[in-house]
């Protein structure tokens, strides 16, 4: 028994890495992928669900609806003011998306796509192109020059490093953290397989909710120093 679980310790990382499962032409579809789109699936069903019969006077699932909207809300009015509930659909989705990957696990076989740093880093470079074109298409292309260029020229390198730094910044955090907290419940799983790996669970539970959370509040932050400067 010490020699079988000394072997699957010694696996963790291979079975913690994303499988291939078929191709597309040249194109490798990982778990990774698969397990993004079963996540989607139940995102959609779940908000189709609950606003299928939308009413003035809330009623059952909407009351949770609105609950989440006014929760976004609040901390896009927190830095940004009313103007900031704009970004409602930005913000918004990356929350709940980026929840309910990280909650995936509880899915038997499935593990959380944020696990992998390409799902990761693409929410990263993603995010922040999309912050740059907002700054665009807000406060215009001579604005968005002047951005890079405060308060002072001699400061353009520092800006661009540090805007080069985000995305890095957004993926890392994200990843390193899911994917520790899951290779902590596969060693407790390992070494004690009954009551242990429970109370670590359900920390993750609380760990997945958290990490969306910063990454939206990063978000939202990156947008607040697009828009309104340091």
């Amino acid at each position: 028994m010490p020699e079988e679980k000394l072997y699957k310790l010694s696996t963790i990382v291979k079975y913690l890495s994303p499988k291939t499962v078929f191709y597309i032409g040249p194109v490798e579809i990982t778990t990774t992928v698969v397990n993004a789109w079963i996540v989607m699936l139940v995102l959609f069903l779940v908000a189709w669900l609950t606003t299928r019969n939308m009413k003035e006077i809330p009623r059952g699932w909407q009351h949770l609806v609105e609950l989440y909207v006014q929760f976004i809300w609040g901390l896009l009015e927190g830095l940004l003011g009313k103007a900031g509930r704009k970004f409602l659909p930005l913000v918004g989705t990356l929350f709940i998306f980026i929840l309910f990957l990280n909650l995936s696990w509880f899915i038997p076989g499935m593990k959380p796509p944020t696990m992998d740093l390409s799902t990761t880093a693409a929410f990263g470079v993603t995010t922040v192109i999309t912050i740059q074109l907002i700054h665009i298409f807000k406060k215009g292309l001579k604005s968005y020059i002047h951005h890079w260029t405060a308060p002072s020229i001699a400061l353009m390198p520092l800006n661009i490093i540090e805007e080069a730094v985000k995305p890095v910044s957004l993926s890392l955090r994200l990843f390193g953290n899911m994917y520790g907290e899951e290779m902590v419940v596969v060693i407790l799983f390992i070494l004690v397989p009954l009551l242990l790996p429970m109370p670590v669970m359900l920390l993750g539970v609380l760990m997945g909710f958290i990490q969306a959370f910063v990454f939206t509040l990063l978000t939202t932050t990156y947008i607040y120093t697009h828009l309104h400067g340091h």
